[in-house]
């Protein structure tokens, strides 16, 4: 096989590749930061106690858990719009994601906030804190240091799950080398640019997790 990849310029750059990597990172952001917010609320609903909280929080996580991340994308797709009416791949996907996400984040979460022992939660109630007080101002700081590099490797798994939003036809980074592969007529060596791409920033991050994960033993 011979790979030619004469086509690699700072123009094949611009034209195929930012697009689509800028997408990319800005859904990893943005359903990282909705999927821990809203993560963290049905983490602590499962913790309440209430079971009115408990079992509606617990149902969401397990559903989503268990269906595939790209069923999900699809179904949310074509279905809200029979609803809501038209809604665009891009939208539909910081959607999507967010609401899948916070599953997981949830249960990284609730094992970070039991991961803190008891007498923290026993000593705030006895200087007469309320629940949400107790978890805002005592447990969730220390049960986040503590669970701070999954959260992390979380996140870099979701990076990897943004190339899924081609089911949806939203221009991410893996449809930039698709478009470019189709463009230049080089399919494999596009993809194989993918993937190293994909291999380069996700070791790179798991690099620095490793390295704040013994920096965190050590404090502790």
């Amino acid at each position: 096989m011979n790979l030619d990849y004469g086509f690699l310029n700072a123009d094949f750059l611009r034209a195929f590749i930012q697009k689509g990597f800028l997408f990319s990172i800005q859904l990893t952001l943005v359903a990282m930061v909705g999927g821990i917010l809203l993560g963290t609320v049905l983490a602590l609903m499962r913790l309440s106690g209430q079971r009115w909280l408990a079992a509606p929080a617990a149902a969401y996580v397990n559903l989503l858990r268990s269906v595939p991340l790209v069923m999900v994308i699809l179904w949310f797709f074509l279905l809200v719009p029979l609803l809501t009416g038209p809604i665009s791949a891009e939208l539909s996907a910081f959607i999507t994601f967010t609401l899948f996400e916070a599953a997981y984040y949830a249960e990284i979460m609730r094992a970070g906030v039991q991961s803190v022992p008891k007498g923290q939660t026993h000593a705030a109630q006895a200087l007469g804190m309320s629940y949400g007080q107790t978890m805002t101002l005592v447990v969730l700081p220390q049960a986040f240091r503590n669970m701070l590099p999954v959260l992390l490797t979380q996140t870099i798994i979701l990076f990897q799950d943004t190339s899924l939003v081609y089911a949806i036809g939203a221009y991410d980074l893996l449809k930039g080398f698709e478009v470019a592969g189709r463009n230049f007529n080089r399919p494999v060596e596009t993809y194989l640019m993918a993937a190293a791409v994909y291999f380069l920033i996700c070791f790179s991050l798991s690099m620095l997790v490793r390295r704040l994960q013994k920096k965190i033993a050590i404090i502790r």
